[in-house]
């Protein structure tokens, strides 16, 4: 499956509390998306404001691309909402496998972890 990335195309979806940017899926566009709540819990956005969100995502995009191609890959190349709860089974099959989390989230500040328990 040949999974590209267009640079530059993310684009605030207010409505819906998300950063949507385009992905070419064996020359098929596909929208994917990333949850402000995901950007928060995971990637150190520090509110849902648009500028938090979007600066987080540029931030993180190689990571955010990584987790994309590898949900893309397990659904076929259907469209794909990257969610805290996604993220978070991703980290926990990596775990598993004794891998690093691919959001590494390790690395970020306490107070950029998960809120969750």
């Amino acid at each position: 499956m040949r999974i590209e990335f267009p640079e530059g195309r993310q684009v605030w979806n207010g409505s819906e509390l998300r950063v949507d940017f385009p992905v070419r899926v064996d020359n098929v566009d596909v929208l994917c998306s990333i949850s402000a709540e995901a950007l928060e819990d995971h990637f150190g956005a520090h509110s849902t404001l648009e500028s938090d969100v979007l600066g987080a995502f540029e931030r993180e995009t190689r990571r955010i691309r990584a987790l994309c191609r590898r949900a893309l890959e397990d659904n076929h190349g259907q469209p794909v909402v990257l969610r805290s709860g996604l993220i978070r089974l991703m980290d926990a099959q990596d775990t598993m496998r004794g891998d690093t989390p691919s959001t590494g989230r390790a690395d970020l500040p306490s107070s950029s972890r998960s809120r969750d328990p």
